[in-house]
């Protein structure tokens, strides 16, 4: 143990010296203390503070609040386990991606939680979910929703937000092209202009990345999320959303969007 600690130690009172020097200040321990001392570094090494280590050793824990105390810290260090073997599941995507592609991915993923919002849109059917045929119907929709809002007097509050539904019949996807909206939902203007409000929930756990440039190269960010999902261990939940955070008209290369796709670890009964 070194200087500095037993003299922490016995400012706390977990080691009080046997006796000290009056003259030096010199600390003089007895060797019955260092089963004390054995016990103050066992128990700092399960993790408990020195606050709860004095607890502990001046018996003022009874054997009940001790195994609360462990089972408790048996759940910290499981969940801190579960966490790092995530991250070294992410260290070992990336490196695989790296040897299989020569260079670093430059679109990182990023697991959080979305927030609710609520919006104006506009609702029309895609032939597929492919940017090919989604393009044509959501341009003109964002278009023509810009327009009503304006005629109706609603300003918007915060950025675009595109969702996708699967759609009767086939392939085919239902494209909402929503703009967020601090107004009622039965907005008198909004329905006169048969536009419709919408409070989209909250994703508990997205999938998130960055997209830069037009939606027309859509597909290459697609299949990096893709990836990144199915190589971390989980699964896809629904379409992603499309949240528009630049579009500066006229200069789609300056465009960015974050594409957020609900995830979900796999059930028991989950098809691979």
């Amino acid at each position: 143990m070194s200087v500095r600690m037993l003299r922490h130690y016995d400012a706390l009172g977990l080691l009080v010296p046997a006796r000290t020097d009056p003259h030096s200040g010199y600390r003089w321990y007895e060797a019955g203390q260092l089963a004390r001392l054995n016990r103050i570094v066992a128990l700092k090494g399960l993790g408990f503070s020195l606050q709860q280590v004095g607890e502990i050793l001046g018996e003022r824990v009874s054997g009940t609040e001790l195994r609360g105390m462990l089972r408790l810290r048996r759940a910290e260090l499981a969940a801190a386990l579960e966490a790092d073997a995530r991250r070294l599941a992410g260290v070992e995507a990336r490196l695989r991606v790296i040897e299989s592609e020569g260079h670093m991915p430059t679109s990182d993923v990023v697991i959080k939680k979305i927030p609710g919002a609520r919006v104006a849109e506009l609702t029309r059917t895609a032939g597929a979910a492919s940017p090919e045929a989604i393009g044509p119907v959501i341009g003109p929709l964002y278009a023509r929703l810009t327009e009503l809002l304006a005629q109706a007097g609603i300003r918007p509050s915060g950025p675009g937000i595109a969702r996708y539904e699967p759609a009767p019949g086939g392939e085919s996807v239902t494209v909402h092209a929503g703009i967020q909206v601090a107004v009622d939902a039965d907005h008198p203007g909004a329905r006169a202009a048969g536009i419709a409000i919408v409070d989209l929930p909250p994703i508990e756990t997205a999938a998130t990345v960055v997209h830069h440039g037009p939606m027309a190269d859509l597909l290459p960010t697609l299949q990096t999320l893709a990836h990144w999902i199915a190589s971390h261990g989980y699964v896809s939940a629904g379409y992603a959303r499309e949240l528009y955070l630049e579009c500066p008209p006229g200069d789609e290369s300056a465009w960015v969007t974050e594409l957020q796709e609900p995830v979900g670890r796999p059930g028991p009964d989950t098809a691979s």
